[in-house]
């Protein structure tokens, strides 16, 4: 090879072949340098061709090149050429990169994924009577107040829909809940 050539410029199918085997049967280091020079540029134009930005696509060429060192001995001549070989080892890690991006890694340790512990006794017993008073309060209204505060509240309706839904001028249906919230707070303060 001229010293004006970079490394791996120029080899053929049959020298990249046997660039590959030597990496495999003696993890020849400088076959190996020779085919990442050869390999590395054109694979890194590959994946920038198929949407990698240029980062990515450098990770993806020292990816490519590791397996290519790890798995040498895997090779095989007969199967396919050594760039089909290499090649399809950068789509692959392509794909498994897309594939992690769409779905990251689950890691157990996320507060998202940690359940809250469980209330202390005391503030369930408290918060069960809390929600007994707030019923039995609820009871007590006059029966349209009633339905209109359940409605407002646990329906989650706005004053327009259910004056809507009642055939009711919106005004009485937000006076009503008022005297209705007026009556619940009083029947609550009465009891603490």
């Amino acid at each position: 090879m001229s010293d004006d050539r970079s490394p791996g410029e120029g080899l053929d199918r049959a020298a990249l072949a046997e660039l590959l085997q030597a990496v495999a049967s003696r993890a020849d280091r400088q076959a190996f340098a020779l085919l990442f020079g050869h390999f590395g540029p054109r694979i890194k134009a590959y994946l920038m061709r198929l949407g990698a930005d240029d980062g990515t696509a450098e990770e993806l060429v020292q990816e490519t090149m590791v397996t290519v060192w790890r798995r040498a001995v895997t090779y095989d001549a007969g199967q396919a050429s050594a760039a089909t070989w290499i090649f399809t080892i950068a789509r692959n890690k392509r794909i498994d990169g897309l594939r992690r991006e769409r779905r990251p890694e689950f890691d157990p340790a996320d507060p998202a994924f940690v359940p809250d512990p469980p209330p202390p006794a005391d503030e369930v017993i408290d918060t069960a009577r809390r929600e007994d008073r707030v019923r039995a309060a609820i009871r007590d209204l006059p029966g349209e107040q009633a339905a209109l505060l359940r409605a407002a509240f646990y329906e989650g309706k706005p004053p327009r829909r259910i004056a809507e839904e009642r055939g009711m001028p919106l005004g009485t249906v937000k006076s009503r809940l008022r005297l209705a919230f007026g009556r619940l707070r009083k029947a609550l303060d009465g009891e603490r």
